[in-house]
């Protein structure tokens, strides 16, 4: 008669798709964490001076201007980014692949606007002609920071969110049914979990693809 199998072996060959279930869940929490550092690395980069200089009419008067006021790319694409790549899991195939699309194109869009401004010179020159009140005037001794950088490696980051979703957002699961407004019940439907759903449950440490 044979042996019994052990009970660790008969309980993970009960389960064959926990394996797939964890490793979708990790490179989900994944994809959040880079969203979020990529976000949050690109508007904290662009509310930093980018460029410095000297307006020659005004007794060499120091200029400095903000990421902001070089270009608003950066900033409105990470915002664009974060928004979709929070939502992807109230969506499902061929929107879950949308979504990782438009994470990707704002994380790409917004590194190539940051490093096209981190030599850019229009911005404090408009500086220099505001403070001297002469259309004409421009900047001298322009130096640059090397915040512009640091929000190409967050746009890098918004990418690389993106590109993870359309890799694996497939085995990624979907917002639990508590999350859904119910339906052929008697009681007053609910809304639809919104993105800040999300996150507040996530900082309660509560899984929202779970089973209720």
């Amino acid at each position: 008669m044979p042996d019994a199998p052990d009970a660790p072996d008969a309980a993970r060959a009960g389960t064959p798709g926990t394996a797939p279930v964890r490793g979708g869940r990790r490179s989900l929490a994944l994809m959040l964490l880079l969203t979020l550092a990529g976000a949050v690395l690109v508007l904290w980069a662009v509310g930093r001076t980018w460029a410095e200089g000297s307006a020659a009419g005004l007794g060499r008067a120091h200029l400095s201007v903000t990421g902001r006021q070089v270009s608003g790319v950066p900033g409105a694409l990470a915002l664009v980014g974060l928004a979709s790549a929070v939502a992807v899991l109230a969506v499902r195939r061929a929107g879950r692949l949308a979504v990782g699309a438009l994470v990707a194109l704002a994380g790409a869009g917004a590194a190539v606007a940051a490093a096209l401004g981190a030599a850019d010179t229009a911005a404090v020159d408009a500086e220099a002609a505001r403070s001297t009140a002469l259309a004409a005037a421009s900047a001298t001794r322009v130096t640059h920071t090397a915040w512009p950088w640091l929000a190409v490696a967050g746009g890098v980051l918004l990418c690389a969110a993106g590109l993870l979703t359309l890799l694996r957002g497939r085995d990624w699961p979907s917002m639990s049914s508590r999350y859904d407004a119910p339906a052929g019940r008697a009681r007053a439907p609910r809304r639809e979990a919104t993105p800040a759903d999300l996150w507040n449950a996530l900082d309660r440490g509560e899984d929202p693809t779970a089973p209720r």
